[in-house]
């Protein structure tokens, strides 16, 4: 039998080497596209966002319709195509003292973007801080996520142009227009911030247990003055003098001052285990 099968398996073979030459040109396109439609959802996240930042840079925006593209597939994205479920230990709250540590999943950087997965248990917190230059798009894949974000003003045209000297006003402190101070719930749609616009400054704080997938465009890089800086808020009304020059919907502002690195913000990092990305040329 063994013989038999040896004869039959070297037959079907010649009659494939001897198939027509369109013929086997089809065989192959099919291969090709049996591979493309098997293709990992993150597959397509990382091609799509690496033909649209090819020619990015700091400060620049891609085009609406490109923008629509990444947030298209993000959009449609689940916790299990990235091979995240709630029942993962970094999910879990632990009985320590201070805030819980984050995991952070590395999925891929280069100098033109980067795509990684923050886990948070609940109650974790990552601080106020910036996006230099940079486009951002940040999709929940689980769990609820309280976002506060900023982008940077000037003083209100309502408000005194002066600030009341009596008033202490610490180097560094800038005032920042509040944009968004909602509760997020997956599934739910991507959220964008760009270099001056949508939230650019913004602090992520764990209601339950979330995951948030994070595209960079392009990443943070010292060397390139793209640094991730931290700020502490102030209430608009702690460095703006007489109250009754205050604008009527004054909530909406804030100072933002510069800090050093949180101490408390505790951010570990774990092996992404979900589809494997493959660069392409």
């Amino acid at each position: 039998m063994r013989i038999e099968r040896a004869a039959l398996i070297e037959k079907r073979e010649q009659e494939v080497r001897e198939l027509p030459k369109e013929n086997n040109h089809r065989s192959k396109k099919n291969k090709r596209r049996h591979k493309k439609s098997m293709s990992s959802v993150v597959q397509k996240l990382f091609d799509t966002c690496k033909e649209v930042f090819a020619h990015g840079g700091a400060g620049i925006i891609p085009s609406e319709m490109d923008v629509e593209r990444i947030k298209s597939v993000l959009d449609s994205m689940s916790p299990s195509d990235v091979g995240l479920n709630e029942e993962m230990p970094f999910f879990k709250t632990l009985e320590t003292e201070g805030a819980p540590p984050i995991t952070y999943l590395h999925l891929y950087e280069c100098d033109k973007f980067s795509m990684g997965i923050f886990c948070l248990p609940p109650r974790a917190v990552i601080p106020l801080h910036n996006h230099p230059g940079m486009t951002v798009f940040s999709k929940i894949l689980l769990g609820s996520m309280h976002i506060r974000s900023f982008d940077w003003t000037d003083i209100p045209q309502n408000t005194s142009d002066q600030l009341n000297p009596t008033h202490f006003q610490p180097a560094g402190v800038r005032l920042a227009e509040l944009k968004k101070n909602t509760v997020f719930t997956a599934p739910c749609d991507t959220s964008l911030l760009y270099p001056a616009a949508g939230g650019n400054l913004h602090r992520f704080t764990a209601v339950t247990a979330c995951a948030v997938l994070d595209v960079l465009g392009p990443p943070y890089c010292d060397s390139e003055g793209r640094h991730c800086a931290y700020y502490q808020e102030f209430p608009y009304a702690s460095f703006s003098g007489d109250d009754s020059v205050a604008p009527v919907d004054s909530e909406r502002y804030a100072w933002l001052e510069e800090k050093d690195n949180p101490d408390n913000l505790f951010v570990v990092g774990a092996p992404y285990l979900g589809p494997r990305i493959t660069e392409t040329e």
